[in-house]
């Protein structure tokens, strides 16, 4: 396929806010996300810079101590607030010991500017553990209240990978949108996903969309390849660069290259987002 650049490029996953430094894996406190944004002005700097229109902003995480991401729910709020380009997804938890910090989040879910509620498991809980699954419900509920999207992390192994989150899709999606955040986030989550499951869960009428933001070379071509052969998936895929642990120039190029004709590139890097975060 030529290639075909966007005219017009939005940006369905990247975060606000400034994490502490902490010792990741034993070794001294740093700060992995160097290009982290502390302020709504940098955020929109930066998406003047690239040329991207509009963003859904998501609280930043990846410290292992989650108040510090449910502060920044107020940080998104006031994005959204402030500017049309930005959408807001607020940071919740499945964990037990974070109801408190969760209920409070939920009651934010009807704001203004609100398109999403954003949900990791990289901090702890399971898809399938009962005190897990009381969070979950009562999320994904709120969702369903105020027509959100559930933006979820799937990464390979444990607790993200897309045979645990799998089962959220199949127990939650028939009627909530499920955004699965990296596509599997690696190599069997890939090929979990391509070798039919995500095709599958869209011709059983589920409400899956995704992103390819940590994707490995082979998985962008390979999806856009289904997506011609099947003639189903163009409206799932979404253009995100999950900044500041993504970078713009990769992801942007990465799905340049994989998305081909002019009507896929447009669905991929505005029109989808248009649809489910505006």
């Amino acid at each position: 396929m030529a290639i075909q650049k966007p005219t017009r490029m939005t940006d369905a996953h990247r975060h606000l806010g400034v994490m502490p430094a902490f010792p990741f894996y034993g070794g001294p406190p740093v700060n992995p996300d160097t290009k982290a944004r502390a302020t709504i002005d940098e955020l929109i700097a930066d998406l003047d810079a690239e040329g991207t229109e509009r963003a859904l902003v998501i609280p930043n995480y990846g410290v292992p101590e989650p108040e510090h991401s449910f502060a920044f729910n107020d940080l998104v709020l006031e994005a959204a607030s402030k500017h049309e380009r930005l959408s807001a997804a607020l940071w919740t938890s499945p964990r037990p010991q974070d109801a408190e910090m969760t209920d409070k989040a939920l009651k934010m879910a009807g704001e203004r500017g609100v398109k999403a509620l954003k949900l990791s498991f990289l901090l702890g809980g399971q898809a399938d553990d009962p005190e897990s699954l009381v969070q979950l419900d009562k999320i994904f509920a709120v969702a369903k209240e105020h027509g959100l999207i559930v933006h979820i992390h799937t990464s390979p192994g444990a607790a993200s990978d897309i045979d645990k989150i799998g089962q959220l899709v199949d127990r939650y999606a028939d009627e909530i949108p499920i955004h699965l955040v990296h596509f599997g986030g690696g190599m069997s989550g890939h090929i979990k996903l391509l070798s039919g499951r995500f095709f599958d869960w869209i011709e059983q009428g589920k409400k899956v969309y995704t992103d390819m933001t940590w994707s490995i070379g082979f998985a962008a071509h390979w999806l856009t390849k289904e997506i011609d052969q099947r003639g189903i998936g163009a409206d799932r895929v979404l253009f995100a660069t999950d900044q500041p642990w993504g970078d713009f120039e990769g992801e942007y190029h990465r799905m340049v290259a994989a998305t081909g004709d002019e009507e896929l590139t447009r669905m991929v890097f505005h029109d989808n987002f248009e649809r489910l975060y505006s």
